[in-house]
């Protein structure tokens, strides 16, 4: 898979004009950012289905705690229909601070996103589901089947060392936050871990690098715009991960809440040179390269994310040179 994530932080006519282009320059997948405080994700990836051909479209990745587990199945069974069953479900714990905003970030965690899941693959094969520890339903179906039935590939995304293995377990493959090869390399130890008790009906799994990427011709540009990602990750990094990159705890906590706060200036002023280096593939098309087949050496594939770059069109035509430099 050569993905690529669109932040929906603009109108869904430009939104549109990038997918497009993005499936032009080469990318097989396009995934959707979603979060509340941006243009719904599903929405956009409806006006995608009916302006592209043939890349894969999906959630870059939705949470199951702003929808119920069975209005999240139906929604990506409708976006599956709508595209010809290329539908791809991209699944996460979610974003800690903007989950806050809504009073959610407490109930973050595994077993949300397994159940959400696992109860999407039960529906869109036709049977009825009752509730699970996380949400509560009773004799809950579909009137309907999605092209690809129950074979929606789900990617969990996330970066934590449970859900790793889960994914491993349960899924189709791994969405990992991450940019650099030591990220990467022990994400692959985690997942072959979840790996050793994946029943061999489950298929091929997918490791894919969902890298925040920022490439431009001038490559001081390209860093200056990878701040506001980076501080995003920063913010939701786990502590060993933020100690394997030797970054300050507590800086990137203070990151966070000024996130949470909405001061997003002050955030993205406290993203240091380390942090860049850490959490984006950040500068011209020629060091991108190199960072995507540092990480490709332990991920399976890979996912271009925001920023993209300082100017997106040029960016997502970059990114699609490097990522063929890198994979040569």
């Amino acid at each position: 898979m050569l993905g690529i994530e669109l932040a929906p932080e603009h109108p869904v006519d430009r939104m549109v004009e990038l997918g497009t282009l993005a499936e032009e320059s080469g990318f097989d997948s396009l995934f959707v950012s979603h979060h509340y405080n941006n243009r719904d994700a599903f929405s956009v990836l409806s006006r995608l289905a009916a302006e592209t051909e043939t890349t894969r479209l999906g959630p870059g990745v939705v949470n199951p705690l702003e929808f119920h587990p069975a209005t999240l199945a139906s929604k990506v069974a409708t976006l599956d229909e709508a595209s010809g069953g290329r539908a791809v479900f991209g699944i996460g714990p979610g974003d800690p601070s903007t989950l806050r905003n809504l009073g959610l970030g407490d109930e973050r965690g595994l077993r949300p996103v397994l159940e959400a899941f696992k109860t999407a693959q039960s529906l869109w094969g036709g049977e009825r589901v009752d509730g699970a520890s996380t949400f509560d339903a009773d004799d809950a179906g579909l009137n309907y089947t999605p092209p690809q039935g129950s074979d929606i590939p789900v990617y969990v995304g996330g970066e934590g060392p449970h859900m790793c293995r889960m994914a491993g377990k349960h899924a189709d493959g791994l969405l990992f936050n991450g940019s650099h090869p030591d990220d990467l390399a022990w994400a692959r130890e985690q997942v072959e871990q979840g790996k050793s008790d994946r029943p061999d009906s489950r298929g091929e799994f997918d490791l894919a690098a969902y890298a925040a990427v920022s490439v431009a011709a001038d490559p001081d540009e390209a860093r200056e715009a990878a701040r506001p990602p980076v501080a995003f990750i920063a913010a939701g990094a786990a502590p060993p991960v933020l100690d394997r990159h030797g970054v300050d705890a507590d800086r990137a906590g203070d990151i966070g809440d000024r996130i949470s706060a909405g001061d997003f200036s002050e955030a993205f002023e406290l993203v240091t040179p380390a942090m860049v280096d850490a959490f984006c593939m950040a500068g011209d098309a020629e060091v991108v390269a190199e960072r995507m087949a540092a990480v490709l050496n332990h991920a399976d594939s890979l996912v271009v994310g925001s920023p993209l770059g300082p100017g997106l069109d040029a960016a997502i035509e970059l990114a699609a040179e490097a990522a063929a430099r890198a994979t040569e």
